[in-house]
């Protein structure tokens, strides 16, 4: 038995006629498998499919490879046709939640192929790969054996790739290199507003609020701002942020702070606050979707409710916001307009754009009609 002394989950097998243990690792926080068996290339994946389906978590002790292809093999029969044609929802919110539905099961299902990383981030299996170095940049230093899905190993070792390789942005001529569970700048529409809007006078200093990889604060410094505070909650998205305006040479430019929101009023106010919040209203199932989901719009309001309270006279709050939502029927036009008003603030002016991502041209996609049409804008506001 494990007689590590942790609060970790510990997820528990039989294998050898012995009881097993090791401790359980979900950054999706999926709960531990109550049945786990163990499985090699021998399986076949109708079989493999089905315990999946029932929530039997198959440990696999076979080749790293075939268990790649056992995944891909999940996974075809999870999106293959049924008899019986899928719900397709009568409204596009109902499309949404449907969408959203089947994400989760196909990630439940899939999450229950795991595999044991050693002490050190060793995988015991043949033709496994070295991923110490993608388990490092996620997880940190490794202190114990533990047990975790096959499709978050690749995906952590995805993203450390392109961590290493970085994501060209055109606004500072360089490169932002994106951490594993902090949102990649990978829409380029938005960063092209903040480069190109006309700054307020003067502007002397500027707050990014929920900086993330740091790249508006980044695209700020390079327009020429002299004092930037970025601000997160998340120490991921610090670390990767402070990495990626140490590589730029900004470190004199930008000052990195926690905190849920605006920084503390011993650093004054701006001439200039930025915020791109997330873009959905919606409950993330995960700390990893939180970049990308703003349960009852938290964020949001929270960013508009201090603006006033934080900003020059003359100063300018922008918020970077997708119209998604309302398309989607999560969020009206009418209530973003009073939440403004509710918080002192007036809109000066709105540039909008239209999005460029490849999702906009894949009409299969059951939400193509509202990616389609989808604006994202910058609204500069101001005190009333």
């Amino acid at each position: 038995m494990n007689t590590t002394k942790t609060t970790d989950p510990i997820i528990s097998w039989q294998e050898a006629g012995k009881t097993k243990s090791s401790v359980w690792h979900s950054e999706n926080d999926a709960p531990v498998p109550k049945k786990v068996q163990i499985t090699d290339d021998t399986i076949k994946a109708d079989d493999a499919y089905k315990l999946c389906c029932e929530g039997t978590a198959l440990l696999w002790r076979g080749d790293f490879q075939n268990a790649k292809l056992l995944m891909q093999a999940l996974s075809r029969r999870i999106d293959r046709p049924r008899k019986k044609p899928k719900k397709t929802g009568s409204t596009m919110l109902e499309a949404f939640h449907l969408h959203r539905q089947g994400q989760s099961q196909k990630a439940r299902i899939l999450g229950m192929l795991v595999i044991e990383l050693n002490v050190g981030y060793n995988i015991n299996l043949r033709r496994a790969p070295d991923v110490k170095a993608a388990c490092e940049h996620a997880y940190g230093k490794s202190t114990q054996n533990i047990v975790v899905s096959l499709r978050e190993i690749l995906g952590l070792v995805g993203a450390f790739e392109w961590s290493k390789s970085g994501v060209d942005i055109a606004a500072i001529n360089n490169k932002i290199h994106p951490s594993y569970g902090v949102f990649s700048p990978i829409r380029g529409e938005y960063l092209d507003l903040v480069d190109t809007t006309p700054l307020p006078k003067p502007c002397n200093i500027a707050f990014d609020i929920g900086t993330g990889t740091g790249v508006l604060a980044a695209i700020l410094a390079n327009r020429g701002i002299g004092k930037i505070i970025a601000t997160d909650n998340s120490h991921r998205a610090l670390d990767c942020a402070l990495k990626n305006i140490n590589r730029l040479g900004l470190k004199n430019n930008v000052t990195l702070l926690e905190a849920d929101l605006y920084p503390k009023a011993e650093f004054g106010l701006a001439d200039l606050v930025v915020c791109n919040p997330p873009w959905l209203p919606a409950h993330p199932s995960s700390a990893l979707e939180s970049a990308i989901y703003d349960e009852k719009s938290q964020m949001l309001k929270g960013f508009l409710n201090g603006l006033s309270a934080h900003l020059t006279e003359t100063g300018e709050g922008w918020l970077i916001l997708s119209d998604f939502a309302e398309h989607l029927g999560l969020r009206t036009r009418d209530e973003l307009l009073g939440w403004i008003a509710a918080a002192g603030l007036k809109v000066v002016d709105r540039t909008d754009t239209k999005a460029r991502h490849s999702k906009t041209l894949d009409a299969s996609d059951p939400l193509h009609a509202a990616r389609k049409a989808e604006v994202t804008s910058l609204w500069r506001l101001a005190k009333a």
